[in-house]
């Protein structure tokens, strides 16, 4: 329906090699007759990374319009997620939480080196805690995106983790780790996105919040927003969005 043509896509899963030799899948599309693998297409690569969440392929109509536009859309099943069963998952939690990000990282120079993209075409995509990966992979590599999409992200992660009052802290301790015991405080400040924010040329930065957000606090973006756009050496524009009538998931969230 909606004159979509399947036959002028091209669906392909293909596998980067992170740092540690770990083979990690890559899903994308693009338009056919938009596509060269000469490092001339933007590329939007998307990845989720954590609770054991899959991010799985399916059809995303909203995609369909930046593939017709020369689009590579592309999700990075990095380790966190649990695609490749539960050691996935476990993989990229507490003390090996960095996984997820250098994952995401080498996910993305994989899509470079192979020319599906550009350094100066490659634009991130997370929300939630896909956001704070977003928060993490610039902080790892700022040169690597032109642009980063971090929507509702959770940023301050150390401070949040030491708030009981917020609803989801406690239950997050055999995620990210208890912040009480020191070997998980330090390396959760290690990686935390705020935490970690230094002087550098960051990429273009579009950033998101509820203000009824619940479960990632409107002042998390908005804390590592400030303190990007004071660090920060480059000129990229640096923006955040406060949707005032919005909890976590949009108008419609709790």
């Amino acid at each position: 329906g909606g004159g979509f043509d399947a036959t002028k896509y091209e669906t392909k899963r293909i596998w980067a090699k992170a740092t540690d030799g770990t083979m990690v899948p890559i899903s994308l599309v693009y338009k056919k007759d938009e596509f060269k693998k000469d490092g001339t297409n933007p590329l939007l690569l998307y990845a989720y990374g954590s609770y054991g969440s899959n991010v799985d392929p399916y059809f995303n109509r909203s995609v369909i319009s930046l593939l017709d536009r020369g689009f590579v859309y592309a999700i990075a099943h990095i380790r966190g997620g649990q695609e490749l069963g539960r050691k996935w998952f476990e993989d990229g939690r507490l003390l090996h939480k960095k996984n997820t990000f250098t994952d995401f990282v080498d996910c993305a120079q994989f899509l470079v080196n192979e020319k599906y993209t550009s350094k100066e075409k490659l634009f991130a995509n997370g929300g939630s805690a896909g956001g704070m990966l977003m928060g993490a992979i610039i902080n790892l590599r700022p040169d690597l995106f032109k642009g980063v999409l971090a929507e509702v992200p959770w940023m301050d992660v150390i401070t949040d983790m030491f708030n009981p009052d917020l609803p989801l802290t406690t239950l997050e301790y055999d995620q990210w780790g208890d912040p009480n015991k020191k070997e998980y405080y330090d390396y959760m400040l290690s990686w935390s996105p705020y935490d970690n924010v230094k002087k550098v040329n960051y990429p273009a930065i579009f950033s998101t919040g509820g203000l009824n957000d619940t479960q990632v606090p409107y002042y998390s973006p908005a804390k590592w927003v400030a303190r990007v756009r004071e660090n920060n050496t480059g000129n990229n524009i640096v923006l955040f969005k406060c949707n005032m009538g919005a909890g976590h998931s949009g108008e419609s969230g709790r």
